[in-house]
């Protein structure tokens, strides 16, 4: 468990030493991240209120990515917002400073920047709640493919500090219009299309043919991407309201996926949470999206590729029922 500790450098000496401990469990792991970059957030809390006084009105600070999903691993980059209640210049301008805060304090933590700047030190990911209520109808009424991007980001907030309600509130929104406008749900399933394939026509595994991951799977893109693309549109497409990808398939309605096949699924997903822990690469962030195959024996290869294989077939299955349901 995380102590009270008051500087961003004492955090990460803590961190280096205490995450050895919950390494090999992806529960244990996700829970740590969580009281980590709780940790984090009081402290940048702490420094704003002494430079610029006590914060304007409440807020909510959430997690995306992996993050919302609990699904990180060793190593992670910062994907998140910040929602508050006072609309003004003043609120904008205090919320900014404490979500440039709490990035810097992340990366001196060890959670890399976002490449696509989603954190809440970005004034796209931080807002009030009327001015969020805006962005998101925007990005739904938006054709351009980066505006349902951003909208799918969205979808995996999870409230890490703050209340739930905010954010419950918004979702409710992204709901609704997808009940007005069945249609989004298409477009949305469109954004996620272009997957990577890890197994070949033949049933080889497909590594990386060229740059310095030569001869490595890529676990984000044909593994992991997959399953967590197809249930979060299947999720979306009943309100489902949780952000793993376990609790969503667990939350589907026996019509939209059999419990035996949900269950399947469910079971596939876990072992691949864990291989990832047991098998990929650890060194840093970029690293640890990778595993070599010829350091896998053969009994995990064959696992893997049926993971791999169990997930193309879920967003296959889900690609033609939202196909078939907007019909």
């Amino acid at each position: 468990m995380v102590n009270d500790l008051e500087t961003y450098e004492s955090l990460m000496k803590m961190r280096e030493q205490q995450i050895k401990g919950v390494v090999e469990d992806h529960v244990a792991l996700n829970a740590f991240h969580d009281q980590l970059m709780r940790q984090v957030v009081h402290l940048a809390e702490q420094k704003v209120k002494k430079e610029w006084g006590p914060a304007p009105s409440s807020f909510s600070f959430f997690l995306m990515g992996s993050g919302g999903r609990f699904e990180q691993a060793l190593w992670s980059d910062q994907d998140h917002g910040i929602v508050y209640q006072e609309t003004s210049e003043g609120a904008s301008d205090y919320f900014l400073k404490l979500g440039n805060e709490i990035s810097n304090g992340l990366h001196a933590v060890g959670y890399e920047f976002c490449d696509g700047k989603v954190m809440a030190s970005n004034p796209l990911w931080c807002k009030s709640t009327d001015e969020w209520r805006g962005q998101l109808e925007s990005w739904i009424d938006d054709e351009r493919f980066d505006a349902i991007r951003y909208l799918l980001i969205f979808v995996d907030a999870r409230v890490l500090v703050g209340r739930d309600q905010p954010i419950d509130e918004l979702k409710k929104l992204i709901h609704l219009k997808l009940e007005e406008s069945p249609h989004l749900l298409k477009r949305m399933l469109k954004n996620t299309m272009h997957l990577q394939k890890g197994v070949g026509v033949f049933g080889q595994i497909l590594a990386e043919t060229h740059g310095e991951h030569t001869g490595e799977v890529n676990f984000k893109q044909t593994a992991f991407f997959p399953y967590v693309n197809a249930v979060r549109l299947l999720a979306l497409k009943e309100k489902v309201m949780n952000t793993s990808t376990l609790s969503r398939l667990e939350a589907l309605s026996d019509q939209t996926l059999p419990r035996s096949e949900r269950q399947s699924y469910e079971n596939e997903f876990m072992k691949l949470l864990h291989f990832r822990l047991h098998y990929g690469k650890q060194e840093n962030y970029e690293a640890v999206h990778y595993v070599t195959i010829d350091s896998l024996p053969k009994e995990q290869r064959k696992e893997l590729k049926e993971m791999m294989k169990k997930g193309m077939e879920l967003y296959k299955y889900t690609k033609k029922a939202i196909e078939k349901g907007c019909s």
